[in-house]
């Protein structure tokens, strides 16, 4: 998550899960996977759903959320901490930057290891966890470069689930087929570390395409279902598939 994103349409459908999930009286921790800003493409300029030509396709899926984040948007205060209220979202968040910029090959890991020990620790006693960091799940390819800061590794997922809560992370969908991430999840869901854990998915369907892939604890999981279930019912079947 960067601030520049703060707003955009994925904040739209992810906070409007959250809100969901938390309603249905779960403890919901957020990190935030916070990475420092870029420029080099266009990423965080989906925002005509907060903008006159908007309101009327995608308010009604939320009004309360709408209206908080077009005011974030158009007063521009787009940082994450803008998001970390109870009007938004009742959640715990975590929102120290992971930022590999002057950080040495040799010292990622270590740096690494100590911002995800502070993130455990904020978010130890939550019952759900969402991570959302920009990619998604780690690569081969990024996970010596300074770009792992925008991936989540799976054993930082494993952490959270062995801590006691279940986990939803954000994965971008690229230039791949669905069955490339549904594999990619169902691997996941295979490792000795997580045993018993229950998968679920979620695509977001709108503009910018994303999945948002659930690790449940067997307590959590009748929950979880149910409060997906009746996202899907409503109005916000439009923008959310299951997976």
């Amino acid at each position: 998550m960067q601030d520049r994103y703060t707003g955009d349409i994925g904040d739209y459908g992810k906070l409007g899960l959250l809100r969901c999930l938390a309603a249905a009286g779960l403890r919901v921790g957020v990190n935030w996977y916070r990475t420092p800003d870029e420029a080099h493409n266009e990423d965080g300029k989906f925002i005509q759903y907060v903008q006159a030509s908007g309101k009327s396709s995608y308010r009604p899926y939320d009004p309360l959320l709408w209206d908080a984040l077009a005011h974030i948007v158009n007063s521009g205060q787009r940082r994450v901490e803008s998001l970390e209220t109870s009007d938004i979202l009742d959640a715990v968040f975590y929102n120290e930057p992971l930022d590999f910029r002057e950080v040495s090959f040799r010292e990622r890991t270590k740096e690494r290891s100590k911002w995800h020990s502070g993130a455990l620790a904020a978010l130890n006693g939550c019952e759900l966890v969402f991570v959302d960091p920009d990619n998604g799940l780690m690569v081969p390819s990024a996970r010596r470069s300074k770009k792992a800061n925008k991936y989540v590794l799976p054993e930082e997922l494993f952490a959270y689930y062995q801590q006691g809560a279940s986990v939803v992370y954000y994965q971008h969908k690229a230039r791949r087929q669905d069955g490339f991430y549904i594999d990619q999840h169902n691997k996941l869901l295979q490792d000795e570390r997580i045993q018993g854990a229950e998968g679920l998915g979620l695509k977001f369907t709108r503009t910018s395409l994303r999945y948002y892939w659930f690790l449940l604890h067997p307590e959590h999981a009748e929950t979880v279902r149910r409060c997906v279930a009746f996202l899907l019912a409503g109005p916000w079947g439009n923008c959310f598939e299951l997976r």
